[in-house]
């Protein structure tokens, strides 16, 4: 018996041809009529189209995910007495199809997450199946675009494509936000992809995060606020309420008002539930007028957050009194608000002529150091000057007139000196008039020559001769 089969799809409709049986008997006549038949129960049927050839065909629709492949045993019986048979088993695998779109376990996922959260947490693992194999199993989870609160859902959360674990993208306010519906889509890598959605919820729980706030009585920073509370009242007087709110939820908003600080405690209590001030004895002319108390609303939360109110109180049975009392406090709080604020803007003042100053002087100290080392430094020459008509006394010319010239050199080339000795003019021709002229020209050089000294210490200390040599004559 000789069988040539190949897998079959399993989207093959009934009647598709599996295979070709072919069949011999050795004898003749009857004894070589040969008939086949499949022994088990199973989707396929023999049909005999040629003498000795049969065709294997499906009866039925096949499902390669309830049955992935099957064992045909083929009986072939000839019509001999007695009767003869043999028979041959064939192994058959139904090749997939991608019939079969994801399946999520759950139609609605519900999850939590704790405001303040770190962004990048994970949140969820979304579970998808494909009954396919191979490629048309492989499964990508994909974000659906929607928007949350006027933005893309993609700034709250994220989703792996590969393993479908959700993370959070940004951590939550449960004051702004409480709940956060998205879907996510789980698609296969088959031709064509199949794909199926669900719906995730993630609740925000909330955080004790938020400190009581006060509503009443108002807390004004420019004039105080007093409730009034008459002389003649008796035990249980209502002085006024304080009202408060916790923007957050649960026992986290629960709040109770306890009595911190006050001028007189004997005098007032606080309902721990209600935030009522009332009185607990009878008020006397001894009490102060002026009473200050100090009410603490603390929250239910772990840890607690608290915050603090404060209440005057006048207790007076008329106008003018309370007035008195409390414009006295105010222009003291506003003198003392006034000096704080002179006294801050003089020591601003002061510190910035201080530095000020010490930024002028040590400017001017590294210029005038920058100044004597560019001249200390200097390589220029000097060229000796000499007046018109005059001569040194070695030379070779005549010298109508004798000046006298004190040099005075000291280590420090800075501190050198050169003036005239005009005290010691002396005429040796008599001429008056032109002695007169060489006086002027004389003391204009010899402004000139100081000048130049004076500015150029370095250059003369250069010319000087080692040794010590009387008052030089020209």
């Amino acid at each position: 018996m000789d069988f040539k089969i190949i897998p079959v799809s399993e989207d093959s409709p009934p009647g598709t041809t599996i295979g070709i049986i072919n069949v011999k008997d050795l004898d003749s006549g009857d004894n070589g009529q040969v008939n086949c038949r499949i022994e088990q129960n199973a989707p396929f049927k023999i049909k005999s189209n040629l003498r000795n050839y049969y065709t294997l065909v499906t009866d039925t629709v096949l499902d390669r995910e309830s049955v992935s492949e099957y064992n045909i045993t083929v009986v072939a019986t000839d019509a001999g007495i007695p009767l003869l048979s043999t028979k041959r088993t064939f192994h058959l695998k139904v090749s997939d199809v991608n019939d079969n779109a994801p399946v999520f376990s759950q139609s609605v996922y519900n999850t939590f997450i704790i405001e303040n959260n770190s962004p990048g947490i994970s949140v969820l693992t979304l579970g998808a199946k494909d009954p396919d194999e191979n490629q048309n199993a492989r499964i990508s989870y994909i974000l659906e675009n929607t928007n949350i609160g006027g933005a893309p859902v993609s700034e709250y959360v994220s989703v792996n494509a590969e393993s479908g674990v959700v993370h959070a993208v940004r951590s939550f306010d449960y004051e702004q936000i409480k709940q956060l519906v998205f879907v996510v889509k789980a698609q296969d890598g088959g031709s064509p992809p199949l794909s199926n959605n669900v719906t995730v919820k993630l609740i925000v729980q909330d955080q004790n995060d938020n400190p009581p706030q006060v509503l009443y009585p108002v807390q004004t920073g420019g004039s105080l606020v007093a409730e009034v509370v008459p002389r003649s009242a008796d035990v249980g007087y209502l002085v006024t309420k304080v009202v408060a709110v916790d923007v957050d939820s649960g026992q986290n908003a629960w709040l109770s008002y306890k009595l911190q600080k006050a001028t007189d405690r004997a005098l007032f209590e606080v309902g721990l539930q209600n935030g009522e001030i009332r009185t607990i004895r009878q008020v006397t002319d001894k009490d102060a007028v002026k009473q200050r108390l100090t009410v603490i609303v603390e929250d239910n939360g772990q840890p607690s957050r608290s915050a603090t109110v404060i209440v005057n109180v006048a207790v007076a049975d008329s106008f003018p009194e309370v007035f008195s009392e409390f414009t006295e406090l105010t222009h003291d709080k506003e003198y003392n608000d006034t000096l704080t604020f002179y006294l801050v803007l003089a020591l601003a003042v002061v510190s910035f002529l201080f530095i000020t100053c010490l930024v002028v002087i040590v400017s001017v100290k590294i210029y005038r150091w920058r100044q004597s080392r560019i001249l200390y430094h200097s390589n220029l020459p000097v060229i000796p000057y000499y007046p018109p008509r005059y001569s040194d006394t070695l030379g070779t010319g005549t010298l109508p007139h004798v000046y006298n010239y004190e040099v005075c050199r000291t280590t420090d080339s800075r501190k050198s000196d050169c003036k005239p000795m005009c005290q010691n003019l002396a005429s040796v021709d008599g001429d008056g008039d032109d002695v007169q002229q060489a006086d002027k020209q004389l003391l204009r050089n010899c402004s000139q020559m100081s000048t130049l000294v004076s500015f150029t210490p370095i250059y003369l200390s250069l010319f000087a001769p080692p040794h010590p040599h009387p008052p030089l004559s020209f």
